[in-house]
């Protein structure tokens, strides 16, 4: 089982990857969460994965964080959800905020997921909201998780900017500078307006 893959980013696409190591390219499919905090083509990227066979197909998923991780193979023990499905249902709703739904209940948010029913729905929170309580919330991948960082990403969001690409800013940001939070937004807000 091949659990973790570190190499060069060949290939981006949402929903997939390719990650060279050492003159081979693996194919990877990712949520759109994973997409948005790539790495731009060439740099360094290491995914936490899972190696999913089937009967006429070897297929890996990455994720960046571990949790993100743990809630995908949640996920994909729950009948009815496979791989592609768990993917589809991390695209539609961040790590985090699933695990939240979760352990509330909150079925009308899980509906509101492409691929997720009413039936699904019920039958995710039943299995599941009892696992979630043991999965720590996973920190924002951006700069070192400090309040700042999640103040002002959350600022972002509010704003109307998706979680990825306020996540993505906020990182950029964090990385090379440090300062106020007005300042990580004023950067942050001109990154995302280019």
């Amino acid at each position: 089982m091949i659990g973790r893959i570190s190499g060069i980013l060949a290939h981006k696409a949402p929903g997939e990857v390719t990650v060279d190591v050492g003159g081979v390219g693996y194919q990877i499919f990712i949520p759109l969460s994973v997409f948005y905090r790539l790495p731009e083509l060439g740099e360094k990227v290491s995914l936490h994965t899972h190696t999913h066979l089937r009967e006429d197909a070897l297929q890996l998923f990455g994720f960046l964080e571990p949790e993100e991780k743990q809630v995908f193979l949640l996920l994909n023990s729950v009948a009815g959800i496979g791989p592609k499905l768990a993917v589809t249902v991390l695209s539609g709703i961040p790590a985090d905020e699933l695990a939240r739904a979760l352990r509330e209940g909150d079925q009308a948010r899980l509906v509101s997921i492409p691929g997720v029913g009413k039936k699904l729905a019920e039958r995710m929170v039943v299995e599941l909201r009892d696992k979630m309580i043991s999965i720590p919330a996973p920190e924002i991948a951006a700069g070192d998780g400090s309040q700042l960082t999640r103040d002002a990403v959350s600022a972002l969001v509010n704003l109307g900017y998706r979680r990825a690409e306020a996540e993505k800013s906020v990182r950029e940001v964090a990385k090379k500078e440090e300062g106020t939070l007005a300042d990580v937004l004023k950067e942050a807000l001109r990154r995302l307006s280019q």
